[in-house]
């Protein structure tokens, strides 16, 4: 039964009873006050302050909720009448604040937070003698490792007849970004050794009927210093980037890693990128300038991250 037809069955009732004196007096709703509008700029959050008053009570319950806006936000705490906010996505917000009184009523009242864009701000990452660019080698079934590399032949070949596999792993600092930057885009830049001496048939960066390549985002700490093939860290095809063959024998890349580098850096996990062909299959290369080539000084591997 209703609150309003209760009220109503105690009063009839009361009348209904000769010398029956008692009025029936009915709980008045909590009023709730959500607070004056926001407006902030990402990646600031916010905090809502509400309150509640209850004329014959006492309020014992808050409740904040999202009622509209263009995506998710995070509300911290929202059974207490003060909480902090954040969101990812610029736009207009509404919240609402419902409280409650000891005896169950509810009032609600609602708030509106304007998102503004954060000031988008570019690292350019291009670092010579990187020495988080590290080359993976499988050799004759032995580990064939090693950094300081003048090239970046990502390949299947063979050397005296025996197959070698060649990956490559390539790290950017990252740590000038805050942990709650949204990424706008993240951009890689790989360069094709224009005239490979050391590795693949010495004359294409490119060959092979298949050269597919993959960059990965990979998944655990690793270290130049003890890092082979055999204990090689893990890489995930989750967003990967799959460069498709080409029959060009230079071919430089620009390529969208902005999802991969959204996630390094919001779970402050970065441990760089794989580099690896998709089928390795010998006499297949794409091969690319390294951060220790001292004659192709502007090739070297860059990454280009705007955030905000």
């Amino acid at each position: 039964m209703s609150r309003i037809n209760l009220a109503l069955v105690t009063l009839a009732f009361c009348i209904s009873i000769t010398g029956c004196t008692k009025d029936y007096i009915e709980n008045k709703v909590p009023v709730a006050d959500a607070g004056s509008s926001k407006t902030i700029t990402l990646p600031d959050s916010v905090v809502l302050t509400g309150t509640g008053s209850d004329d014959d009570g006492k309020v014992v319950a808050y409740l904040w909720s999202q009622i509209s806006g263009p995506a998710a936000s995070s509300i911290i705490n929202p059974g207490s009448a003060s909480t902090t906010v954040k969101f990812n996505t610029k736009g207009t917000y509404v919240f609402q604040l419902m409280v409650t009184d000891d005896k169950g009523a509810t009032g609600v009242d609602t708030v509106s937070v304007i998102v503004n864009p954060g000031t988008v701000k570019t690292l350019t990452l291009q670092p010579a003698s990187n020495s988080n660019e590290f080359m993976l080698g499988l050799y004759q079934g032995n580990n064939q490792s090693g950094g300081s590399r003048v090239d970046l032949p990502i390949c299947a070949w063979t050397v005296n007849s025996d197959p070698i596999k060649i990956r490559v792993l390539t790290k950017f600092d990252l740590s000038t970004i805050p942990a709650n930057a949204t990424i706008v885009s993240a951009n890689l830049y790989l360069y094709s050794y224009p005239y490979p001496a050391l590795n693949g048939n010495l004359k294409d960066a490119n060959f092979g009927s298949d050269n597919t390549l993959l960059v990965q985002q990979v998944l655990s700490s690793w270290s130049p210093g003890s890092v082979t093939w055999f204990n090689q860290p893990s890489s995930s095809t989750t967003n990967q980037v799959v460069v498709p063959h080409t029959n060009q024998s230079v071919l430089d890349l620009n390529l969208d890693v902005s999802s991969m580098v959204s996630s390094m850096v919001n779970t402050n996990s970065n441990y760089g990128f794989m580099l690896k062909l998709q089928n390795e299959t010998i006499y297949t290369s794409r091969i690319f300038v390294g951060s220790y080539n001292t004659t192709y000084t502007t090739k070297y591997p860059k990454l280009v991250v705007a955030y905000q």
